[in-house]
């Protein structure tokens, strides 16, 4: 059975039914990002970070910044900003040049840390195809809960929950390098979902994408958020926006915003979100719409409500 967020049911009983794998896709709420800072545990800091390739000028320019446990963070930024180079940092891929950055309070720059690290965070690349290691999606999907020591019938149990998760059932023993791309970035999303992490970066999993397999995979995404999971979503379109706690903008290797929606509206200075842009119109004429609304529903009935009242 498939809830409203476009996950399937199976995903929430996880946790409930493995206790040795203490998955926690049903993990205990939605984030409360009205909490002080000070009360909230943090998943990454970067602290003055930098980074460049040898014989190159910095990609990252100190970069200082704090994303918290059950936040959904957008970052975005141009071709060449540093957003995805930034991304890279939060699992310990890359390793800053100067500077630190931390993932539960654990430093990158040390070895030892990182496979601890890749247990709480998983990544989810632009091209599904590059992170394929198994010859059919089921096996691919396996390959990280092995790597966890999980026994046989658990990775079995995970595996299969996570196929029906994404709909991708039909396919378990497909090829995953034939796949569609919008089936190949959900296969590449349960690989990371069968290992549970606290964690999911996601670096512009739909720009490849048509308009139908994007909404696939923004739903599963929608989905993901709704169960609490913290997740840092790499993106090129404004649209997504609209779905996010907090907007962070790089623009040539620094943070050139950090704030909510509405800040980022005010600041008058990125390109809006195409909803975001016809309410703003549309208040502008004389219209009485309320600033806060971000769902596309929300705002078609408040346009025929105030057509209405006309």
């Amino acid at each position: 059975m498939e809830n409203e967020t476009g996950i399937s049911d199976p995903v929430t009983d996880f946790s409930e039914t493995d206790s040795e794998s203490n998955l926690t896709l049903n993990a205990e709420s939605k984030s409360d990002s009205s909490r002080s800072s000070n009360e909230r545990e943090v998943v990454f800091e970067a602290i003055n970070l930098s980074f460049a390739y040898p014989g190159s000028s910095p990609i990252l320019k100190n970069i200082n910044l704090k994303i918290y446990k059950g936040d959904f963070t957008i970052i975005v930024g141009l071709n060449g900003s540093g957003k995805s180079t930034f991304a890279y940092h939060l699992n310990g891929l890359y390793r800053p040049t100067s500077g630190r950055m931390t993932v539960f309070g654990l430093d990158t720059k040390f070895r030892k840390n990182v496979s601890a690290i890749h247990r709480k965070v998983g990544i989810v690349f632009q091209n599904p195809y590059t992170q394929f290691v198994g010859n059919t999606v089921e096996e691919d999907i396996a390959f990280g809960p092995e790597n966890l020591g999980l026994d046989r019938e658990e990775i079995k149990k995970r595996v299969s929950t996570v196929l029906e998760a994404v709909h991708l059932k039909d396919l378990a023993y497909q090829d995953p390098s034939t796949l569609s791309g919008g089936e190949a970035q959900a296969a590449a999303i349960a690989g990371v979902l069968a290992m549970d992490p606290e964690c999911i970066v996601l670096d512009e999993v739909t720009s490849m994408l048509d308009i139908a397999a994007e909404d696939r995979i923004l739903n599963l995404i929608d989905g993901l958020r709704e169960r609490g999971k913290t997740l840092v979503y790499i993106s090129h379109n404004p649209k997504d926006l609209l779905k996010a706690d907090r907007i962070i903008v790089f623009d040539k290797g620094e943070i050139s915003f950090d704030g909510d929606l509405l800040d980022y509206i005010a600041s008058g200075k990125y390109r809006l979100p195409d909803m975001v842009e016809l309410l703003k119109h549309l208040r502008e004429n004389g219209m009485n719409i309320s600033e806060t609304i971000s769902d596309p529903k929300e705002a078609a009935d408040e346009i025929l409500k105030q057509i209405r009242s006309k």
